[in-house]
């Protein structure tokens, strides 16, 4: 145990010992007492905050429980800041905003639940009903704001010990805990990957763990936005696969993500047998999530917004949760194009088509965003073994020219994903094609400093091509400007409009047509 913690311990046991000093020198703490004392009334600082400053981490949102009405309470604190208060009536809370935090205000109260909803009927109650209501012991600790023990730790279920220890458990009995709101089940999996380290590893009590296998029907109840919430959050994380390894083991992925499953398994015909792609994919997962940290921290990658008619270009600071729903859902169409040959052995030829074909319909079943973001990672599924050809092949410009025009601003990202898809146990050979794949981002920026491909436009038009033949709409224009891309994409032609304008016109000679202008 680090001493740090042993002294934090010892001093939690004396109830007079305040943490105001070390965790409470935001001006919003004591602008909260002053509002607590004049109203009569008790405030707490509850949950992440007080969880996250044990850990050495500065929350950004802050939540403050009231033994009285936290709106009522959250507007008091909002006249003094000058604040905007947003008010939630349905879920008793309100919230504002205090130099660039989030601070939200509920009212203490107890909850009850029926087995049909995860909305709870509600009563005012005092702390410790509203600390008994929390998911776990480590998210219920709270720091008093009251003047007569100000910055006092309140924590009646040992969730400083259970920090210490690395444990996930409910401060109630995880039946009734996981029952009540089956939510919290996945919050459990994604607290245990998002706190645990290569140092120390934050695991689900048995009795925990045991309770959400007994209650993983439950999730049918919840809506899907609420799990992808959930999912979203524990595939931003580091490690993102313990948690998909942990949803495995509980018999949860069969109610979020069944088309998971099916990528589990190894399959043994004439004495030989394929990759456990269930395990792979999950290891790739991680790869990216390495490889995009280490990116980031260095400024590498990139994200392009459309604005008009041109990209708006920012350095990107955090992790894109769709390169990670990319890295997933790679190899999800090799269930369905899995075959065996007695002479070649397994195989999954087009499973990159099936794959980018699966994506939408599983988007639309957790009621993801059909946009941009989806088709993102449509075109990162369809193109992810593109780059494993290019780097066993002759390296041509126009296969690069073929890639770079297909990816567009996303051949960053779909370069990571493909690297990352390395996970052969041959060493050597990890080597070799980790070597392949220097030599193809070398090529790239070759082609791509001559060529401009990254989102390449046609440099001739339907409009130009109809103004100066006098043509109406019809066949020709897209045959004309096919050709043109062509040309372009196999080296015919420099990318010019100036090359492509007298191909057009000798084209279009060829076939009889004379410029009108």
């Amino acid at each position: 145990m680090k001493q740090w913690f042993k002294n934090l311990m010892s001093k939690s046991e004396e109830r007079s010992i305040s943490y105001a000093e070390q965790f409470l020198d935001n001006p919003i703490f004591k602008i909260v007492s002053s509002v607590a004392a004049e109203k009569g009334v008790r405030a707490f600082v509850i949950g992440g905050y007080v969880r996250d400053c044990f850990l050495g981490v500065r929350s950004g949102d802050i939540d403050i429980v009231v033994e009285g009405s936290g709106p009522a309470f959250a507007r008091a604190v909002g006249k003094i800041v000058h604040s905007r208060v947003s008010i939630f009536e349905t879920y008793g809370t309100a919230m504002l905003r205090y130099k660039g935090t989030e601070v939200e205000f509920v009212g203490a109260r107890k909850e009850s639940y029926s087995r049909e909803s995860r909305n709870p009927l509600v009563e005012a109650g005092t702390l410790l009903d509203d600390q008994k209501r929390r998911d776990f012991t480590i998210n219920a600790m709270a720091f008093s704001l009251n003047g007569d023990d100000y910055g006092v730790l309140v924590d009646p279920f040992g969730g400083m010990e259970d920090l210490e220890k690395g444990i996930i458990r409910t401060p109630l009995d995880p039946d009734k805990t996981f029952d009540d709101d089956p939510l919290r089940m996945l919050r459990a999996v994604r607290f245990a990957t998002r706190l645990s380290t290569w140092e120390k590893y934050f695991n689900i009590t048995p009795e925990c763990f045991e309770s959400i296998k007994r209650n993983a029907p439950r999730l049918e109840i919840l809506t899907k936005e609420r799990i992808v919430e959930e999912l979203n959050k524990i595939l931003i994380t580091d490690h993102p696969s313990m948690g998909f390894f942990l949803m495995d083991k509980a018999g949860m992925l069969q109610y979020i993500l069944p088309d998971l499953l099916k990528l589990k398994g190894v399959q043994m015909m004439e004495g030989r047998a394929h990759k456990e792609n269930f395990a792979h994919t999950l290891q790739v997962l991680d790869n990216v999530a390495e490889a995009e940290k280490a990116a980031i921290a260095e400024g590498l990658l990139h994200d392009y917004e459309d604005v008009g008619n041109e990209f708006k270009e920012t350095v990107r600071t955090s992790p894109n949760v769709w390169l990670r729903w990319a890295a997933l859902l790679h190899d999800i169409g090799k269930p369905a194009s899995k075959q065996f040959d007695p002479v070649a052995g397994w195989s999954f030829h087009g499973h990159e088509v099936i794959g980018s074909k699966m994506v939408p319909k599983i988007f639309k079943s957790l009621k993801m965003p059909l946009n941009e973001k989806m088709k993102y990672v449509q075109k990162l599924v369809f193109l992810h073994g593109r780059p494993q050809t290019l780097v066993t092949e002759e390296i041509t410009d126009s296969a690069v020219r073929r890639l770079l025009f297909e990816a567009g601003n996303d051949i960053d990202d779909l370069m990571l994903l493909c690297k990352s898809d390395i996970t052969s146990k041959n060493e050597r050979k990890v080597e070799v094609l980790k070597s392949n794949f220097d030599l193809v981002m070398g090529k790239m920026k070759e082609v791509e400093q001559k060529d401009a491909m990254r989102n390449w436009k046609n440099p001739i038009s339907g409009d130009y091509i109809m103004d100066l033949y006098g043509l109406p709409p019809c066949r020709i224009l897209g045959q004309m400007k096919e050709s043109i891309k062509e040309a372009i994409l196999n080296g015919e032609i420099e990318n010019s409009f100036e090359a492509a304008d007298r191909l057009l016109r000798e084209l279009m000679s060829a076939d009889g047509y004379i410029p009108v202008k």
